[in-house]
């Protein structure tokens, strides 16, 4: 293989590394994961496990595959959005989809048992593992991840120097803005 491939086919993959650590670095451990905790948390959500897990298996797999793909269709138009210039309306796209993940997350867990009795949904789920795996002990990947986590200390400190400097002290405004919440807090409590 020449080196012009060899650089062409290593620069394909530092892409895809980079769009699978972005996404479980950044996108989920970030966003999607807690915003999962709380939903798991919902009582209502505790009722509708009890539902769907007296629901036929042919019913949770659709529902299931059209959440799934609900999502897979507003990343690939949130991803058009920001390609096409709209970036604003692409991040808020992405955004809202960020808790459908989250829901179809909590409910494949919560239906994992009877979706992986479909022999097609196991193979794919199964065949869908073996890529992240495959992905994930790359080279590349863990180079990649250790200087993902090196930039993300490094941004997370800026962030509290940041924070710091400009919030640090209390200034007559944020005073005001913390009675306001707090204010605000209370009268919604007795509400």
């Amino acid at each position: 293989m020449s080196r012009i491939t060899q650089r062409l086919i290593n620069l394909f993959l530092l892409f895809l590394v980079l769009i699978f650590i972005l996404f479980e670095e950044i996108v989920w451990e970030g966003i999607a994961a807690p915003i999962y905790r709380r939903v798991h948390a919902l009582r209502i959500l505790q009722k509708l496990e009890v539902f769907l897990l007296r629901m036929p298996g042919w019913f949770i797999v659709l529902f299931f595959v059209a959440m799934l793909l609900s999502v897979e269709i507003l990343g690939i138009y949130a991803g058009a959005m920001f390609v096409s210039g709209h970036l604003l309306f692409g991040a808020t796209l992405y955004g809202a989809k960020i808790p459908i993940a989250a829901f179809t997350f909590w409910m494949f867990r919560v239906t994992e048992e009877k979706l992986m009795r479909f022999g097609w949904f196991r193979y794919l789920y199964e065949t869908v593992m073996r890529i992240v795996d495959n992905i994930k002990s790359l080279e590349i990947y863990r180079k990649t991840l250790t200087k993902a986590k090196v930039w993300k200390r490094y941004l997370k400190r800026r962030w509290r120097r940041w924070k710091e400097r400009f919030f640090g002290t209390e200034t007559g405004t944020v005073k005001r803005i913390k009675r306001l919440y707090r204010m605000l807090k209370s009268v919604l409590k007795r509400g």
